[in-house]
């Protein structure tokens, strides 16, 4: 179960975490992202067609890994596994959430944002974990503190991570990707301005 996270997080440096907005924006910026050389993609259940743009990007766009972010329920993890999600990414941990994930074998990165949590996490057998939200909750001091007593634990830190703050988390040795927005400029989005996404994205993909 684990495996498959560990090995998705491990073949990406930087995770963009999307919103879709439009559904006809989700193909074009999920090839101009991969394009750029960022490959694995969590698109957020924020909005309404969320689901069916995972369903889109996995049906049409080459080389991309996607994922289902803010899956915060049984019901969202199930309409994830149904769209084709390659993995599931989660806000936080509930005992349900965890159940659920276990009983479909469902490749989950739960997340956290304390030593308890992590603790917790470890003990059901969940290695890979989503540091958030990462600037609120103690950023790289916290991760470095956390990798003293818990070096078995592997990060993916997302919330309030930029261009200029992701090597910091990066150089940790507990710390095996980022997720982040500031390749996915509003405005170009809204432009249709794909050539600058990949610029963005590879910009990022260089880290």
């Amino acid at each position: 179960m684990t495996n498959s996270v560990e090995q998705i997080l491990g073949s990406a440096r930087v995770v963009p975490v999307i919103v879709i907005n439009k559904i006809e924006e989700a193909i074009p910026l999920a090839n101009a992202l991969v394009a750029g050389g960022l490959k694995v993609l969590e698109v957020t259940l924020r909005t309404p067609i969320a689901i069916e743009a995972i369903k889109e990007i996995k049906n049409n766009v080459n080389g991309a890994v996607v994922g289902s972010g803010t899956v915060i329920n049984t019901q969202t993890l199930d309409a994830s596994m149904e769209a084709g999600a390659d993995f599931i990414v989660s806000p936080g941990t509930t005992s349900e959430l965890i159940a659920a994930a276990k009983q479909n074998n469902a490749p989950l990165l739960p997340g956290v944002a304390s030593p308890s949590e992590v603790m917790n996490l470890l003990n059901q057998g969940f290695n890979s974990l989503k540091f958030f939200p990462a600037a609120a909750a103690g950023g790289v001091n916290m991760l470095k503190s956390i990798g003293g007593p818990l070096p078995q634990a592997t990060f993916c830190p997302t919330g309030g991570i930029n261009l200029a703050n992701a090597n910091d988390y990066l150089s940790l040795p507990n710390v095996a990707c980022v997720g982040g927005t500031w390749m996915l400029d509003k405005q170009l989005i809204a432009d249709g301005n794909w050539e600058e996404i990949t610029k963005l994205a590879y910009q990022a993909s260089q880290l």
